[in-house]
């Protein structure tokens, strides 16, 4: 299925652009700390996990050079929200305007999060799709697709929160809450990928139905 020379389907973009969305909503949404029983996460980890499921599906169907044109887009969409929001915080408010300063509080601090968002996820997603590509050539039939989606989130989400928080929060939070977040947030959207395999596992045979179809098409 993985052909580089094809050219991109509609569905190919469909996944492209839910993972840049993903994206951009789980960084938005990071600045915020949530307490889970004994542990301490961060808002975000109730999407970013679908960005590494998209990224599975994305390298599973179309490839690891797909994969990785997907994962540089989501990087040039956060990169642009992120220039974005700062150009609006900077641009003077009318009279009227009375919310600078908690937009300032919620998104001045954006550039740090999304700096160390920017290189978290460009190593954690490359990690994430090479164990995936790496193991997908170990099994060229396709088979053991859950065991390589859980083993290559496993590593991308390590790498991720590994280099993620510190960066974020050193200096705000203590090190053992950071030392908190990397190791619950990692084990938790792993645990998350599990629990929604059955569904990536649905949503890869549907793609790949649609582009078998899509490319009997182009060849006919």
């Amino acid at each position: 299925m993985n052909q580089p020379n094809r050219q991109i389907s509609m569905t190919f973009l469909l996944l492209a652009v839910t993972f840049c969305v993903c994206l951009i909503t789980a960084n938005l949404m990071e600045i915020k700390t949530v307490p889970l029983g004994p542990f301490t996460i961060t808002a975000g980890v109730v999407v970013f996990p679908v960005s590494y499921i998209i990224a599975d599906c994305v390298v599973e169907i179309y490839g690891l050079r797909r994969a990785r044109q997907v994962i540089w887009l989501g990087f040039a969409a956060n990169l642009f929200v992120s220039v974005m929001l700062q150009i609006g915080i900077l641009l003077p408010g009318t009279d009227s305007w009375h919310s600078q300063e908690a937009m300032t509080t919620m998104f001045g601090a954006v550039p740090r999060i999304f700096a160390a968002s920017f290189i978290a996820f460009l190593a954690g997603s490359m990690v994430n799709a090479y164990v995936m590509h790496r193991m997908r050539l170990a099994h060229p039939d396709g088979s053991r697709f859950s065991l390589r989606a859980i083993v290559s989130t496993l590593f991308g989400e390590g790498a991720d929160s590994l280099i993620f928080f510190p960066i974020a929060f050193a200096g705000e939070l203590p090190a053992g809450v950071i030392i908190s977040l990397i190791v619950t947030q990692a084990l938790l959207k792993t645990l998350y990928e599990i629990i929604i395999l059955p569904v990536t596992i649905q949503v890869v045979r549907l793609l790949r139905r649609i582009e078998e179809r899509h490319l009997h098409t182009e060849e006919a």
